[in-house]
């Protein structure tokens, strides 16, 4: 049931706020239970002292994970986030992130995943969170 990559793109253009679209988010991999997505490197997402900032880390894994319960459904199905708990282990400056979406329980009305968020051209994570949504649809 896996999504293409131009279909979980054009997801997340149909159903995102415009401030998240912002964000600059692109799909690069979806599978069963999973999606990666890339949040390009910008000034505008930097906080005092040139890190990115943690707001847009975690906007950006709670948009991994609507794409990850997509793609494991095999469409966009509504969701609404019920907990999101981040821990964040490095300052990111200058490079993009891979947000890497890991669907670790599909139920019929709940799903939950644990996303890590990794520098490109590093190994060790800059943040990870955990999220439980309920599926609406």
């Amino acid at each position: 049931m896996t999504l293409s990559l131009a279909e979980a793109d054009k997801i997340l253009a149909d159903n995102f706020a415009p401030w998240v679209l912002d964000l600059g988010l692109t799909v690069v991999e979806t599978g069963g239970l999973h999606a990666v997505l890339r949040l390009p490197w910008s000034e505008r997402l930097a906080r005092e002292g040139g890190a990115l900032s943690g707001q847009a880390l975690m906007a950006a894994a709670d948009t991994a994970t609507v794409i990850a319960v997509s793609s494991a459904r095999g469409a966009f199905v509504p969701v609404t986030t019920v907990q999101q708990s981040t821990t964040f282990q490095r300052a990111v400056t200058g490079a993009d992130v891979l947000i890497d979406a890991r669907i670790s329980k599909l139920g019929k009305r709940m799903a939950f995943a644990d996303i890590t968020m990794t520098a490109e051209g590093t190994a060790e994570p800059a943040a990870r969170a955990s999220t439980v949504y309920a599926l609406l649809g």
